[in-house]
């Protein structure tokens, strides 16, 4: 009878390594901690950088993957921030029906202006689901120019984010890195183009 428990006493524990296995590859900090090893540095020069006009901003002790989130492009076209890895993001959820959101926009807006290009891009995506033109008119209306209109009608991007613990409110940023890490978060508004910010996103950028 011992005999015949030894092999089943092998697959079991067969199964439970490939359990701890998937385990490992799919819970948070798996994987995605070794995909953004070597962020320690960047992070820990955030964090005294979190500060008067951005001082409510959250540097993580470890960073993570950010979900490849999808959304579309100012023609329409489907795309995903994997497309725009290569540059610091800082990626920002809003909605013309958040007052909060409304405010910043120009801040964000400065914000592209200053830094915007090859190494860094205001990735704004808009998660209206009705009267689709609307906030394309708000934006026309307070004179944005500078940033991309990213869109997700289904607000999915919302609730990919919110899987993580990272899409608590309106408006919802993230820092990310080139190699699509999360370097930082904030739920709620920030002035975005302040000398706080600014130095921020610069050390996020490595400068």
């Amino acid at each position: 009878m011992k005999k015949a428990l030894i092999p089943a006493l092998g697959a079991a524990i067969a199964a439970i390594v490939v359990v701890a296995v998937l385990y490992g590859r799919n819970a948070p900090g798996g994987n995605q901690a070794s995909a953004c090893a070597g962020t320690e540095k960047v992070l820990a020069s955030l964090k005294p950088l979190a500060k008067g006009e951005v001082a409510a901003v959250q540097v993580p002790k470890t960073s993570q993957k950010i979900p490849d989130l999808g959304f579309k492009t100012p023609d329409g076209q489907p795309t995903s921030l994997a497309a725009l890895q290569g540059k610091t993001l800082l990626v920002n959820l809003w909605a013309t029906w958040c007052v909060p959101c409304r405010k910043e926009m120009p801040a964000l807006d400065r914000l592209q202006q200053q830094l915007g290009g090859k190494d860094f891009e205001v990735v704004a995506i808009n998660i209206d689901q009705r009267n689709l033109d609307r906030p394309k008119r708000f934006l026309d209306e307070i004179g944005v120019k500078a940033l991309a209109y990213y869109a997700d009608p289904d607000a999915k991007v919302f609730q990919d984010l919110q899987k993580i613990g990272r899409a608590l409110g309106m408006p919802t940023t993230l820092i990310v890195d080139a190699k699509g890490c999360e370097l930082a978060h904030l739920a709620g508004p920030a002035e975005w183009d302040s000398p706080d910010a600014l130095a921020l996103i610069k050390a996020a950028m490595g400068q």
